[in-house]
């Protein structure tokens, strides 16, 4: 994995809580904060979806037309709409 130095300046109280953390778990300061970081960009990058995916279904157009067909599709059979 490719890797980069970054300086970053933090209050004293979190980096003694961190180091803390760090020697219970017998890993290193920048493992720690660079497994932290990811699991928060997954977090982020998730709520953005699902922030989008709510703004798109929040219109009344939309929600009636998938619903429309999803009762199309409901009703349709199960050879229907599968001919690839």
């Amino acid at each position: 994995m490719n890797t980069q130095k970054v300086a970053i300046t933090m209050p004293i109280d979190l980096v003694t809580t961190i180091d803390s953390i760090c020697q219970s778990k017998k890993i290193s300061r920048s493992k720690f904060i660079s497994t932290t970081l990811r699991e928060k960009v997954v977090s982020e990058k998730e709520k953005q979806i699902k922030e989008a995916y709510n703004r798109v279904f929040s219109d009344e157009a939309i929600r009636k037309e998938q619903a429309a067909t999803a009762l199309w599709f409901d009703g349709a059979g199960n050879n229907e709409g599968q001919e690839w």
